[in-house]
């Protein structure tokens, strides 16, 4: 695909709400496609419908964007020579193309009210037509421009009173568009509607802010979800309309619920406990789990999202952002939807973790440690996170799979205990406590020589003993290697859980 020179895209969501995860994916794709191409990523805050504006979403945008590393490189943040770039301060440019349209022949004004929009809804429905829209088959049966004499649409403007504009559709006409993603896509002229453009507060609608604002910012390309394909008929009569030159379009597969059935929404993550936005989300007393605060990293997110619905023409699963930037295309985006696995995003966060420097984690995870009013010194929580990394899935996995590294068990694997420990072993366990208090070089390669030789020289089975031992020293059976556990934990600490926890676990069996 040959492409615009100064590539130009923007991430344009509503502050209605949190940033849903279809609308990460969406900023991430544009993100990408701007970075392939040394182009330009602008963020432009959609605020027209004020009825519908909800208090700290757009800082919630920025924050979120921000946590995942999508800076934009023009937005009302970061300033630009295009903005302001929020719709809501751009108010007075609209008006006047709207009144352009008018003046061309393609839109025109009208004036019901409320209630003979509702009476004509009633009456078309009454008449078999169970869809009615303000189209060709209705607008010359309304109170509007095109009906009522000019003397008093002359009258009704200066009185101002419920102006609003809307768009002219020409009658039996084919519009097709060649979407990036869906090749040709037609719709019939007789299918649309007479959109309204401009509302009566002087406030333009999502369709004509959309396209002044795309053609006066020079956006060369649209990547956005699907459930726009339907308006993008109406957007390219508006360009043809301007006599304007249309981006490219590429409109995103849904991002279907996990069982496949459906559009992914907030209340399937409320259901069954996984995130679908990126950061916790309050809303009312309702609280929404957020990837971050779910202890995700996001680079793992991220490559868990390109994925859903996208390929780098190759088989493999785990990209950096600059390799995500390198094989990114259009080309590449599938049609279906693409189904949420939550469980495969877990996977993703476990192999980032793997992946990631000890060094990087270790400010990270010792956030999470603190928070637990734990203070360890830096080389302690080191050593644990590379004990335990392979082992965990989340941040928070790093204290909640491994308290036994910050204090005593409280909890244990009973079972394990009953049906593993033999009274008549109990010497053997003395031994062995005392053969480790001698030990001079408390590390981990004494303590398994010492373990394992005594273990071998007195003819017992390692599934008599080591059980025994991870269950007093741990809680359970999860978790790291015993031996290297044993050399962190310190032979003070060992000798004292040893002696405790036993001294517990035998009295639950009397």
């Amino acid at each position: 695909m040959s492409q615009k020179d100064n590539v130009r895209v923007r991430f344009a969501p509503s502050p209605t709400g949190p940033l849903h995860i279809g609308g990460v994916r969406t900023a991430l794709y544009n993100y990408l496609f701007a970075k392939k191409h040394n182009g330009t990523f602008i963020l432009r805050i959609e605020d027209t419908d004020q009825t519908r504006y909800v208090e700290g979403a757009e800082k919630y945008i920025h924050e979120a964007l921000h946590w995942f590393g999508l800076h934009t490189d023009e937005g009302p943040d970061t300033g630009g020579e295009f903005g302001p770039y929020r719709q809501s301060e751009r108010k007075g440019l609209y008006a006047k193309y709207a009144h352009t349209l008018v003046e061309k022949g393609h839109a025109y004004y009208a004036f019901d009210t409320p209630e003979e929009l509702e009476e004509m809804r009633a009456r078309e429905t009454q008449q078999g037509n169970h869809s009615p829209k303000y189209d060709a088959n209705i607008r010359m049966s309304m109170r509007n421009s095109l009906t009522l004499p000019a003397s008093e649409v002359t009258q009704l403007l200066e009185a101002n009173d419920n102006v609003i504009v809307r768009l002219l559709i020409p009658t039996d006409e084919i519009i097709t568009i060649h979407d990036e993603v869906r090749g040709e896509v037609s719709f019939s002229s007789t299918e649309l509607d007479d959109k309204v453009i401009l509302k009566n507060d002087g406030m333009p609608t999502y369709h004509l802010a959309n396209i002044v604002d795309d053609h006066t910012m020079a956006i060369t390309h649209v990547i956005r979800g699907e459930e726009w394909l339907s308006s993008t008929a109406h957007h390219v009569l508006m360009y043809r309309f301007f006599d304007w030159t249309p981006p490219r379009f590429a409109h995103l597969p849904l991002i279907l619920k996990p069982s496949g059935k459906g559009k992914l929404s907030k209340r399937d993550g409320a259901k069954f406990g996984f995130p679908v936005f990126p950061i916790e989300w309050k809303d009312g007393e309702e609280i929404y789990a957020g990837f971050r605060d779910d202890g995700f990293l996001p680079e793992a997110v991220l490559n868990f999202l390109v994925l859903l619905g996208w390929n780098p023409g190759d088989d493999r699963e785990t990209l950096s952002i600059e390799e995500m930037i390198e094989s990114f295309s259009l080309d590449r985006i599938v049609k279906s939807g693409a189904k949420f696995d939550i469980e495969k995003a877990k996977w993703f966060n476990q192999q980032y973790l793997i992946a990631t420097p000890t060094a990087d984690l270790l400010p990270i995870v010792t956030k999470t440690i603190e928070s637990k009013g734990i203070v360890q010194s830096s080389d302690y929580i080191s050593r644990v996170i590379e004990l335990m990394k392979e082992r965990v899935v989340f941040i928070d996995d790093f204290y909640e799979s491994a308290k036994f590294f910050f204090q005593e068990p409280t909890e244990f694997d009973e079972k394990i205990f009953k049906k593993k420990y033999k009274a008549e072993n109990a010497v053997h366990f003395n031994q062995i406590l005392t053969d480790l208090k001698e030990l001079d070089s408390w590390d981990t390669d004494a303590i398994t020589a010492t373990v394992k030789g005594y273990i071998g020289d007195n003819a017992l089975s390692f599934g008599a003993i080591l059980p025994i031992l991870r269950v007093i020293m741990t809680g359970s059976m999860q978790g790291p290697d015993l031996f290297p556990a044993l050399a962190l934990l310190g032979k003070d600490i060992v000798t004292r859980r040893w002696e405790t926890s036993m001294t517990k676990l035998l009295s639950g069996l009397s």
